[in-house]
């Protein structure tokens, strides 16, 4: 028996995790207590890591479809396919002939981090979707327009914070989200022992409600009108006070005329909230000796998601809470590039084109899911009209992930070809012509590139592989490498060149910038002296030295627990890329949509309506293959308010019709009143009911697919995503 180190990637928290060996398999997993950002927290996701490292449904070699059928085929078989068949549907259709589809895992990997950017490029499609615009889209187009940069997330100080208002968060069931927190239930609970508050705005008593200081469960789709009125009573009472950021931002007397119509009486039947208790939030806001407000996945899917993003922000600067120790800060990530000086950028602009069906703009240069059925379905004029013929997917399943999936489903058949980067086939993959399994987590190295970006304290960890790969099997950084080269024509040369292209194209941007610390020296001289065994971890080691903290992958390397780089500090102005140089806090898009919150003043609400619902022992659709993790609890039922129930005739444990533009499931009801009246609730990543797939244990106990109850029409205008919470349903009990 022997251990070694992993950083989990099954959620966004980033848990160290010691792992028990005998031999190469994976026989356990704890926390690991010297690591210097979890300090030895684990989850139930996190303990269940040699279950879902061993899952015998995973594949483990390539598939080629022969003769109809999906079977066993060699990687150089995979590779070749793919360079037969995408090189002349690009050269005859054009580029957009091939959608790329990326789904969350791809963050949690260290190939899902290097690569695409670099599939896309060889590509040259406009056609990208991926996860964000089924989740957090609205929060990269808000911060792209407040300050410059899609990318510029600030989140709650939670370690040093006295207030944190919180909406459409249940991360002590989630372990937060753009927020990358270990033990966030721990923060939590420390923030109360300290005399702190917290607010938890939702309409589901989740068990982070449950540990409130006052819990407020609005009406669904809601959070915008109600954040619109705390930014309405801080100007009307003069609490509004930016600090020392007030020589850095623009705009604040254009929000205050913005929201003038937007009063606590106002607002109060659309939120459910009444006029006093908003006024009091507000207050008790502007009165916190620090404050922070967030938001997150409940406040993003829903009609009014880009407004609801915004105005969180917005009420972090009237507060003088952002960029402020104990307020709302930007982390800076170990592999950011390093600080620039202090200047106006290129900013941020949205729908620099449009997806060619229905028109949609472009959002980070991301097209929404919602449409990609559309784009496939949809025939054109002309042999390269930009109708999707193929599809490359990376980690996704689209069809129980984004609206109507039975639609997608059928579109997925009619492809030309489909390549899929996956361990499983699942309800999406299943139509793939070629499967390119990456190996179990246990087998790769680990770095968070894209989750230290969003974390509540500076730090950098790397885990190498904790065992080596099996004979057969291809490093999932290798299977990315190879697919670039298959799709660019370069099939045949060897992976490391692609990473070697990326070093060089690196190098030669960085020794042309003053402020990098590379600036005037000699590329090929700082190429040589890169460390890492591979050529992922010599493009770790430059990005580590390109850095903001003088690092060096060896630095890492020696310390396997990690290094703490601090807590947050602030970084305005420096890290502002708006064309003016300064938060611009109405930006024109904001302005232009404001009218449509404007009118949900005046509608009348009535009738049901549904919100999702995030499992401890889940994440998405992935992981309900593991037995550990798809039991007790983690059910899906439709969580039904009592007084709904009697008033609809349904009784606990039976069946129920539930039915809205995109279709109708059977369900089963679970009467609770942790879930307010006028609300129901069921969970996302379900319905595992396909022929074809190969998940045992998930179509044993399949449950249905919420989002079919979407057909794709609603969708936030300003970041193109779905809207999955707050829409109207219908029930009726079934026999």
């Amino acid at each position: 028996m022997s251990t070694a180190l992993r950083i989990c990637p099954l959620c966004e928290a980033t848990c160290g995790l010691t792992l028990t060996l005998d031999g190469t398999k994976v026989t356990g997993a704890r926390g690991d207590r010297d690591d210097v950002f979890s300090q030895g927290f684990i989850c139930p996701k996190g303990a269940a890591f040699g279950e879902v490292d061993a899952d015998p449904d995973r594949l483990t070699g390539p598939l080629v479809r022969k003769d109809g059928t999906l079977q066993e085929a060699t990687w150089d078989e995979a590779f070749d396919t793919i360079a037969a068949r995408i090189r002349p549907l690009i050269e005859t259709h054009g580029p957009n002939a091939v959608g790329l589809v990326l789904g969350n895992p791809n963050v949690h990997a260290m190939a899902g981090a290097l690569y695409p950017p670099l599939l896309i490029g060889a590509l040259r499609t406009r056609n990208l979707f991926t996860a964000s615009t089924l989740d957090q889209m609205p929060k990269h187009v808000s911060s792209g327009l407040l300050y410059g940069d899609a990318f510029a997330i600030p989140v709650p100080d939670l370690d040093r914070t006295d207030h944190l208002l919180m909406l459409g968060a249940n991360p002590l069931d989630s372990n937060g989200s753009l927020c990358t927190a270990p033990d966030f239930p721990g923060k939590l609970k420390a923030l109360r022992r300290r005399g702190g508050t917290l607010t938890v705005v939702d309409p589901r008593r989740t068990r982070t409600a449950r540990l409130a200081d006052r819990h407020l469960a609005i009406r669904p789709g809601a959070d915008a009108l109600f954040l619109a009125a705390l930014v309405h009573t801080l100007f009307a009472e003069g609490l509004a006070d930016p600090g020392p950021l007030a020589d850095h931002v623009q705009g604040i007397e254009e929000v205050r005329e913005a929201v003038r119509e937007f009063t606590p009486e106002a607002v109060a039947a659309a939120c459910d909230v009444d006029a006093a208790t908003l006024r009091t939030v507000a207050r008790e806001l502007a009165a916190a000796p620090t404050a922070a407000v967030y938001g997150r996945m409940g406040s993003s899917t829903v009609a009014y998601g880009t407004l609801a993003n915004w105005l969180v922000d917005v009420l972090n600067v009237l507060t003088g809470n952002l960029d402020r120790p104990g307020g709302a800060l930007f982390p800076l990530s170990a592999t950011a590039p390093a600080p620039r000086p202090a200047g106006p950028g290129k900013g941020f602009a949205l729908g620099r084109w449009t997806s060619r069906v229905s028109g949609h703009p472009e959002a980070k240069g991301e097209l929404p899911m919602a449409a990609l059925a559309e784009e496939i379905e949809t025939e054109g004029a002309t042999e390269d009209d930009g109708r999707i013929r193929a599809v490359i997917t990376l980690a996704a399943n689209p069809v129980l992930s984004a609206p109507d999936g039975l639609r997608l489903d059928r579109a997925l058949g009619t492809l030309d070809f489909m390549v899929a980067v996956d361990p499983y086939l699942n309800e999406t993959t299943r139509h793939a012509d070629v499967v390119l399994p990456p190996p179990p987590p246990s087998r790769s190295a680990h770095f968070d590139f894209a989750f230290n970006g969003f974390a509540v304290r500076n730090q950098a960890r790397f885990t190498p592989a904790a065992v080596p790969l099996e004979e057969g099997r291809m490093d999932e950084c290798e299977i990315h490498a190879r697919l670039v080269l298959a799709v660019s024509g370069m099939l045949g040369a060897p992976p490391s060149a692609v990473d070697e292209l990326a070093i060089d194209a690196t190098l030669a941007k960085a020794v042309t910038q003053p402020h990098s610390p590379v600036h005037g020296a000699d590329p090929k001289a700082v190429a040589a002296g890169l460390s890492g065994a591979t050529g992922p971890e010599r493009r770790l080691d430059l990005m580590l030295r390109l850095g903001p903290y003088d690092l060096t992958l060896d630095d890492l390397l020696a310390a396997p627990h990690g290094i703490d780089l601090g807590p947050l500090k602030p970084r305005l102005p420096g890290l502002l890329k708006t064309r003016s140089g300064r938060v611009e806090l109405l930006p024109d898009p904001i302005a232009a949509d404001l009218p449509r919150l404007r009118a949900a003043l005046d509608a009348e609400p009535g009738g049901l309506v549904l919100v999702g619902r995030r499992h401890l022992r889940s994440n998405n659709s992935w992981l309900h293959n593991a037995p550990s993790l798809n039991s007790g609890s983690n059910r899906c039922t439709l969580q039904v308010h009592p007084a709904d129930a009697d008033r609809l005739g349904l009784a606990d444990g039976k069946p129920a019709r539930i039915a809205a533009e995109g279709g109708a499931l059977e369900v089963e009801v679970e009467i609770t009143d942790a879930v307010r009246s006028g609300v129901v609730s069921l969970p996302h990543g379900w319905g595992h009911d396909r022929s074809g797939t190969r998940l045992a244990v998930a179509a044993a106990r399949p449950g249905v697919n919420v989002n079919q109850l979407l057909d794709g029409s609603r969708l936030d205008p300003l970041s193109g995503t779905a809207v999955l919470n707050g829409f109207p349903v219908e029930l009726a009990p079934l026999p």
